[in-house]
């Protein structure tokens, strides 16, 4: 079918979306620093290697927490990447996994109402498509911020997101 007759899908936007800021991402999680994956700026944060691997692993853990229609939250502890050569390749593989459950989805589907629950409690309903504006898309551009503030704490130079950073210039 040519792009011209092509019909859009209530996901397609989101797919490109997804496909667009994983290359973002991936220039963010590249600079993370190999030595200091333990180091946090505060006793109350996650670590660096916690939060950089939450911003690789988030599109995909939130695919799979997507695609079930009622979702039991449980107690979330974030795992901290043993090396930064694991970051790239999980960011990689979680935004196939994305795209592939995005991909799969109708209209229908996407419309429908996705519920999270914690102890039998509804703590949310929405439809699944708001679901992934908000928990997977707005959730993982919060962190992947966090990340970079971390870098800039760090002295690492913050690459270009949606503009100049006070390192890099795209435009310039």
């Amino acid at each position: 079918m040519s792009q011209a007759t092509a019909v859009l899908r209530v996901v397609s936007p989101f797919i490109a979306e997804l496909e667009r800021e994983a290359q973002t991402t991936h220039r963010v999680l590249e600079r993370v620093p190999a030595d200091r994956l333990s180091w946090r700026p505060h006793p109350k944060s996650m670590s660096l290697g916690q939060l950089a691997l939450h911003v690789a692993t988030t599109p995909g853990n939130v695919a799979r927490i997507l695609e079930i229609d009622k979702f039991e939250i449980g107690e979330f502890n974030q795992a901290e990447a043993a090396s930064v050569d694991e970051l790239l390749p999980r960011l990689e593989q979680g935004v196939r996994n994305a795209v592939t459950f995005l991909s799969g989805l109708d209209d229908g589907r996407a419309l429908a109402l996705w519920t999270a629950v914690r102890a039998g409690k509804e703590i949310m309903s929405l439809p699944r498509i708001a679901a992934v504006r908000t928990i997977m898309l707005n959730h993982w551009y919060h962190h992947r911020g966090q990340l970079s503030v971390y870098l800039r704490l760090l002295d690492v130079p913050v690459p270009s997101i949606y503009g100049p950073s006070a390192d890099e210039n795209p435009f310039g």
